[in-house]
């Protein structure tokens, strides 16, 4: 698998949004084999995200040196044991009892605190009131929490993303990781820090992620 055509694609898109501002693509490999794992390595990408804990399990293995995971999924208690020693980023914090095993698991973590910017309840995510009391509650833990993560909704997802981003201004964080492949130039505009790509950098999916990896996971 070689993904550099594709890469130069999407951080050329970046650019054109932020300008000279730095910004992290996070290689999405959810739902993708191992070949995906190496193919963003060799392209240069050192970050990669995934959104169940069992596939990150299984693919950590095969990652090569300088590999720093993001867990982007729902935060279930009983997996943050197995996933501890991988994760390099928990993008994905939106309750006081994941922080707290986080914390009892891997002492001063890095975390961001997932925002619910659509109101969905079908989607995870604390809602814009809990948020602020939900970052100060983690950093009593001794958690480093560096910033805000969301999934914005089809309607109006460049204002969801500027109220994030004054949000995060607020709550003094500096980390914004917000915009995937399909929204990430108005992520981006609207000062994400870092982007979650995966259908840009590696095609289409092959199939159903929960059949092949996820039969621990409780249909999270």
């Amino acid at each position: 698998m070689n993904i550099e055509p594709r890469l130069a694609e999407v951080r050329e898109r970046v650019a054109g949004a932020a300008g000279s501002r730095p910004v992290t693509i996070v290689a999405v490999t959810k739902g993708f084999g191992p070949e995906a794992v190496r193919a963003a390595q060799a392209a240069g990408l050192g970050d990669l995200g995934e959104s169940y804990a069992q596939e990150l399990a299984v693919k950590a293995p095969s990652a090569g040196p300088g590999a720093r995971w993001h867990f982007l999924g729902a935060v279930q208690r009983r997996k943050v044991r197995v996933l501890a020693p991988l994760v390099h980023l928990w993008q994905s914090v939106d309750r006081v009892d994941a922080g707290q095993e986080i914390a009892r698991r891997a002492p001063g973590a890095s975390v961001l605190v997932q925002v619910n910017v659509t109101r969905d309840p079908r989607r995870n995510g604390c809602t814009w009131e809990e948020a602020p009391t939900l970052v100060d509650e983690l950093r009593t833990m001794d958690l480093d929490v560096r910033g805000l993560m969301a999934l914005a909704g089809r309607q109006d997802p460049r204002l969801q993303f500027r109220r994030l981003a004054v949000l995060a201004g607020r709550l003094e964080l500096r980390e914004l990781s917000m915009g995937m492949s399909g929204d990430l130039e108005a992520a981006v505009e609207e000062g994400a820090t870092m982007v979650r790509v995966g259908r840009d950098l590696f095609g289409p999916r092959p199939g159903p992620v929960k059949r092949r990896y996820c039969s621990a996971e409780g249909g999270s």
